[in-house]
């Protein structure tokens, strides 16, 4: 068998990608997606997409992800191999420039369908040979039309916030005391809380919609209780984030922050809203339930 050769795709041959057969039990060509490049009005560079070939033959892929302003990649989120050819998935990765988080995308059942888990749990091991590590487990959820638009509480008072110093504050409150698995290994890097909050509020700015949009949330007797971040990313509009300062917890306000958020984006004419939250973030799991928001797939992040 001849050892395969790595490389990087080019404009001229970015077709070499759909020329490996999977079977699209898990990630991104399992809800419907496409390779496209950015040239024929896609998301994908072919710079930034690599392939392994042996006797010509593409063996492995991986494609790493950027928004429509980004320099660099942000996230792999393609990555695919032949039977037999998990070393090569492996290999493709070490080999490749780009240090990124890769995000697996899979079923809400992925786990109760044998064919699917295997698919997922081989491309998990390959990444993890390649010396990525799990993080975390994340439920995707999508609020349409035909669920239900619940009302607002009434409980909490929203107002823009226009100082990023004043954003910047209360992240770091949230961030203090938090569940998300991001923020909690941004927090143990040397930067610290400090560095996890700069972190989420240069997110908030990368998203594509209005910085005006952002909200504080302030109690009847004028306390912050949390933010929420109404967003559109590249996929449409989204909850972009929510988070209750640790000393106005214990009274559901994530549930009213998600459901203002929801509501500002569907009366500003969102057809459909984004959301999403760790698995282990049960209080923030359970107010995206009651909102009416449906879990739609899954997502295995590794780093």
């Amino acid at each position: 068998m001849t050892d395969p050769v790595f490389r990087a795709l080019t404009p001229g041959d970015a077709a070499l990608f759909d020329t490996l057969q999977d079977p699209s039990l898990v990630g991104r060509a399992a809800f419907g997606h496409r390779y496209t490049p950015v040239a024929e009005g896609g998301d994908y560079h072919p710079e930034w997409t690599w392939v392994a070939l042996r006797g010509g033959i593409v063996v492995a892929r991986a494609a790493w992800w950027g928004g429509p302003h980004d320099t660099a990649p942000g996230l792999l989120n393609w990555f695919d191999f032949a039977d037999g050819e998990a070393e090569a998935g492996a290999e493709l990765l070490r080999r490749a420039p780009f240090r990124t988080e890769y995000e697996l995308i899979v079923p809400a059942d992925w786990r109760e369908v044998p064919a699917v888990r295997a698919a997922a749990e081989a491309r998990i091991a390959a990444a993890t040979a390649a010396g990525l590590e799990p993080l975390v487990e994340r439920y995707r959820y999508l609020w349409t039309p035909d669920c239900p638009l619940p009302a607002r509480p009434g409980r909490l008072l929203f107002r823009p916030e226009p100082d990023d110093a004043v954003i910047l504050d209360v992240l770091r409150r949230v961030h203090s005391d938090t569940l998300d698995a991001h923020a909690r290994r941004a927090i143990e890097g040397p930067g610290g809380l400090e560095a996890a909050a700069r972190e989420e509020l240069d997110f908030f700015h990368w998203f594509l919609s209005p910085r005006a949009w952002w909200r504080l949330a302030y109690t009847p007797d004028g306390e912050v209780a949390g933010l929420h971040v109404p967003a559109r990313n590249p996929s449409g509009p989204c909850v972009g984030f929510i988070g209750v300062v640790p000393e106005a917890r214990g009274h559901g306000y994530g549930y009213d922050l998600l459901v203002e958020c929801t509501r500002f984006l569907v009366e500003r004419g969102a057809e459909s809203v984004a959301g999403a939250t760790d698995r282990g973030n049960t209080p923030m799991a359970a107010a995206f339930a009651r909102a009416g928001h449906r879990v739609t797939q899954e997502r295995i992040h590794l780093l």
